[in-house]
C-alpha cells in the first residue's frame, strides 16, 4: 500500500516520539559525556559500563516494567499518557529513581562533572513533576533542551570546540519540538516551555556545582 505524505509524516513523528523518548535522553546524554574529547573519553571502559548500566536499569527498564502496571491499575489511561493528570504518578515513581541514582553515584568515586549532571537530571525531573501538577509541559522538549545545555556546559568547562556536538543536538531539538508539535500533543507554549526548562536547569545545576 502507498502511503501518503502526511502518514509518512506521522510515522515518522511517532518514531522520533519514542527513539528521542524523555527515559531515554539521560542515557544519551552519558554517552555524550563519554564521547566528548575530554578527560572522560578516557575513563576506563569498565567504569563507563557501569555507569551506564546504573542508568539503563535503573531510570530505563525499571519505569518501563511499571507501565503495565500502572495501565491495569487506570493509574494512566493510555501508554502515551496524553492527559497532564495521568502523568503525576509516572513522573514521581521517575523522580525517585532519578534521587536513588544519584545517591548511588554519590558513593562512587567518579568525577564531579559525572555526579552533578545526574543531580541536576534529578532536579530537572522534579521540576517538571511539580509544573505538571499546574500546567501541561512537554517532557520530550524537556529532554532535547537538557541536552543541548548539557552539550553547552561541557563546550565550557573544558574549552574545546564541540561545534560536532552542538549542532547534531539542535538538530535534534528542533526535530523533537516539530514532531510534538504535528502530532498536536502539545502547544507551542508547552513545547518552549519545555525546551527552556530542560536546558536552563541542566546548565545552570552543572556549571554552579561542578
Amino acid at each position: 500500500m502507498k502511503l501518503s505524505a502526511r502518514n509518512i509524516q506521522t510515522i515518522t513523528a511517532r518514531f522520533v516520539a519514542v527513539v528521542f523518548h524523555p527515559l531515554f535522553m539521560p542515557a544519551y546524554g552519558l554517552f555524550i559525556i563519554f564521547s566528548t574529547p575530554t578527560l572522560f573519553h578516557y575513563l576506563p571502559l569498565q567504569v563507563k559500563k557501569i555507569l551506564m548500566l546504573i542508568i539503563i536499569v535503573n531510570n530505563i527498564a525499571l519505569p518501563v516494567a511499571l507501565m503495565p502496571f500502572f495501565r491495569s491499575r487506570n493509574i494512566i489511561k493510555s501508554w502515551l499518557m496524553e492527559e497532564r493528570g495521568e502523568r503525576n504518578v509516572p513522573m514521581l515513581v521517575v523522580s525517585l529513581l532519578y534521587t536513588v541514582t544519584s545517591f548511588i553515584m554519590m558513593r562512587l568515586s567518579v568525577p564531579l562533572l559525572l555526579k552533578t549532571y545526574l543531580y541536576s537530571v534529578s532536579l530537572l525531573s522534579l521540576t517538571l513533576l511539580f509544573i505538571n501538577f499546574r500546567y501541561k509541559i512537554s517532557i520530550h522538549a524537556a529532554g532535547a533542551g537538557a541536552l543541548t545545555g548539557l552539550v553547552l556546559v561541557l563546550w565550557i568547562q573544558f574549552g574545546q570546540s564541540l561545534v560536532w556536538f552542538m549542532v547534531p543536538s539542535l538538530i535534534i531539538s528542533g526535530l523533537v519540538l516539530s514532531c510534538r508539535l504535528y502530532s498536536n500533543s502539545h502547544n507551542p507554549a508547552q513545547v518552549y516551555t519545555g525546551y527552556a526548562a530542560g536546558f536552563t536547569v541542566i546548565s545552570a545545576v552543572m556549571l554552579l556545582v561542578s
